[in-house]
């Protein structure tokens, strides 16, 4: 039961899908939240937490940002279903749209889609400005992430010891 006194501030997120490879592929930049424009068909699907962000990226054009390459399966059965990899519009301000596409023509970078979520029972997306990297960057990444996990490790092994 919800109080009175509860603000617009309390969100409550639920994970459907998060994409791991864009921050292994890509140093990521500025992240936005987006609203999606979907069919009641892909929010059926996403309210079954399937779907595939791996192919997924954004475009700019003609002053509209739009969702590619994500996969919404599609629903079984029904005559009203959705196409897979339909081009789905983001619903962002005109203002947001425009630092988008200002970045991604002068400075060359991609716009990736993070993760899809429900925020308040709405689907929202995380996108992320993002610079591509390169194979030595990817090595630095894996070397770090090696290194703190061995930490944890021993930390938690010095830690079970002084029992």
């Amino acid at each position: 039961m919800a109080t009175k006194n509860a603000t617009k501030t309390d969100a409550t997120i639920e994970l459907i899908a998060q994409n791991r490879r864009a921050s292994f592929d890509y140093e990521l930049v500025d992240r936005y939240e987006a609203g999606i424009a979907l069919l009641g068909s892909e929010v059926k699907m996403l309210r079954l937490g399937k779907a595939d962000l791996t192919d997924g990226w954004v475009g700019v054009e003609r002053g509209e940002a739009w969702l590619r390459g994500v996969n919404i399966p599609v629903l079984q059965g029904s005559p009203y279903s959705h196409e897979a990899k339909r081009a789905r519009k983001l619903l962002l301000n005109a203002k947001e749209i425009d630092e988008l596409s200002l970045v991604t023509t002068r400075e060359g970078m991609t716009i990736t889609v993070t993760k899809l979520y429900f925020k308040n029972g709405r689907v929202k997306a995380e996108i992320a400005l993002a610079r591509g990297k390169k194979r030595y960057d990817k090595r630095e990444s894996l070397k770090e992430k090696d290194a703190d996990r061995e930490a944890k490790q021993a930390m938690g092994r010095s830690q079970k010891g002084s029992w």
